[in-house]
């Protein structure tokens, strides 16, 4: 009999999850991934059948994402630098115009960095 590792585990939790939430125009989704060493975080607007999107688009992403592999923020697998990148994401969010948002946890617990970045979110003032 297998055993199913950690990571297929959150894989499958990722899915189940994915099924159910969707990033919209109005609300985009903030997807959270986190490593052992690093968190980061992207605000999608996620593919929808009923309009032309096609595909997912980032709003704020790639170039501007908050991560803590940035140089102005603290880094290192700690909830200072999860807090830090929920701060960054907030304002990003808010420079875009989004005030709202749908919150992703990638499969991952609601509980550390990943709950430390949700609240640094919430209190630069998304609203999820």
């Amino acid at each position: 009999m297998a055993l199913s590792s950690r990571k297929v585990r959150r894989q499958k939790r990722q899915v189940r999850a994915r099924k159910k939430i969707h990033g919209t125009q109005e609300r985009p989704r903030l997807a959270v991934y986190r490593s052992n060493k690093h968190i980061s975080a992207q605000i999608i607007v996620d593919a929808d059948p009923a309009t032309e999107n096609k595909g997912s688009i980032t709003l704020c992403g790639t170039a501007s994402y908050a991560s803590d592999l940035k140089k102005d923020l603290s880094s290192g697998a700690t909830v200072s630098a999860a807090e830090a990148v929920g701060k960054k994401i907030a304002e990003l969010a808010q420079a875009k115009g989004v005030k709202t948002v749908v919150f992703d946890k990638g499969g991952n617990l609601y509980h550390g960095r990943v709950k430390a970045l949700a609240d640094a979110a919430r209190e630069s003032g998304l609203w999820f």
